[in-house]
């Protein structure tokens, strides 16, 4: 049963995958209760997430049916099982998991995407550093950038940012909390042949960073924030519910008259509270940033924001 599943949405997903130029895409959401993976491919490399589930085998027994599912995969991806990388969820657990360490095996593999080039690590986090299913928004912001001024927030490991320094942004800002990723966020410019000096990195709470940044600063904003996050390096906790009219209104304030906010999130549940946005240039353009391999199974909302 689940071999017949993964050649069949194989079959179909290469070939749109071939026709796109994308080597790095998702081939398998959840689709069988009995084998609840989600299944990414990184150009020869295969990122497993098993999620938790219950069930009545005992540990030998599973770790049995674990083995002979990575080989399932191995036989029909034609990949070597040491090209499998498996991470295993308690729950469908959302962004913040970016931040959870697993090991330290530092190693990273250079993959493709739309001629740009990125580093990811399928060992040592649950989120490898390059979100697939903004895909679709990444070549969306690649056509605003040109000769503009960029800021990408929460940027993770600027996969944003390298798509509009490679697109000619006068300069680009990258932020985020974490020193880990604004480091992988220069790696990813490094690979590309692109100029750090030319473009800012900081590492910091955005929340408390915003308000000291310029009125009227950029022309474009990129902001994909966690659903939670209480990082001791915060004061006090962000919750994406809660807190989004006060980030909308600071980038807002940040933009200049003709610029553009593109506002992401993966809160399964969140309710965009406009009454409390400073703007009514409000659209959600999730369906045009929803990818052919994310179709009918994403959990992320994006919405275009312009200042006036």
């Amino acid at each position: 049963m689940f071999v017949n599943r993964l050649r069949k949405v194989l079959t179909h997903r290469r070939k749109k995958a071939r026709q796109q130029g994308v080597s790095c895409w998702r081939l398998y959401d959840l689709d069988l209760p009995e084998f609840p993976f989600a299944i990414d491919l990184y150009d020869e490399h295969v990122y497993v997430a098993e999620y938790q589930r219950k069930h009545n085998l005992n540990e030998s027994e599973y770790q049995d049916w674990l083995a002979l599912s990575k080989q399932c995969i191995s036989d029909v991806l034609e990949v070597p099982v040491a090209h499998i990388h498996l991470k295993q969820r308690k729950v469908i657990a959302e962004r913040q998991d970016q931040y959870s360490r697993l090991t330290k095996t530092n190693r990273k593999h250079v993959v493709h995407e739309h001629g740009l080039k990125f580093l990811v690590n399928l060992d040592d986090y649950l989120d490898t550093g390059l979100f697939l299913d903004h895909r679709p928004t990444r070549l969306m912001v690649r056509e605003m950038c040109k000769d503009n001024q960029v800021l990408n927030l929460f940027a993770y490991t600027g996969s944003f940012s390298v798509y509009a320094a490679a697109a000619g942004a006068e300069k680009v800002t990258t932020v985020d909390l974490s020193n880990t990723y604004i480091d992988w966020a220069n790696e990813n410019f490094d690979i590309n042949g692109l100029d750090t000096n030319r473009h800012t990195f900081i590492a910091a709470d955005v929340m408390a960073w915003l308000p000291k940044a310029w009125t009227e600063s950029f022309d474009l904003i990129v902001c994909d924030p966690p659903t939670f996050s209480n990082s001791k390096k915060m004061d006090g906790t962000f919750d994406v519910q809660r807190d989004h009219p006060a980030l909308i209104n600071q980038c807002l304030r940040l933009l200049k008259p003709d610029g553009v906010l593109i506002f992401s999130t993966n809160n399964r549940r969140f309710r965009l509270y406009d009454e409390h946005i400073d703007t009514n240039n409000i659209r959600d353009i999730t369906r045009q940033t929803t990818g052919f391999d994310f179709e009918n199974k994403l959990d992320r909302l994006c919405y275009r924001i312009g200042k006036s």
